[in-house]
């Protein structure tokens, strides 16, 4: 399962970061754990300047901003693939063969 971290303290620029990011797990139809993180010693364990921060499976995303839509639906897929090939190679291979790519 992938986990989802949004840090900060409680302001209106985290919440807007979590909203965007349960709507988009919802849209793409996947389970995640998302965790508000507010404790500021929790958050400095991560090379993060400013908040709100977001966290896909311990990896720092973005940091400072409210990301859109899109990036963030961006960064799950990445996440979501990089789970499945590292759990289920076969499965992995299976989507990738049937996407088309454009170069």
């Amino acid at each position: 399962m992938i986990t989802v971290k949004v840090l900060g303290p409680v302001c209106a620029n985290c919440k807007k970061v979590e909203g965007i990011v349960r709507k988009v797990i919802f849209e793409m139809g996947f389970e995640a754990e998302v965790i508000k993180v507010t404790d500021y010693a929790e958050i400095m364990k991560y090379p993060i300047l400013s908040t709100p921060g977001l966290v896909i499976d311990e990896k720092l995303v973005c940091s400072g901003r409210i990301p859109t839509p899109a990036e963030v639906t961006t960064w799950l897929a990445d996440a979501v693939l990089q789970h499945e090939q590292a759990t289920s190679p076969h499965l992995f291979t299976q989507r990738l063969r049937g996407l088309s790519f454009e170069f």
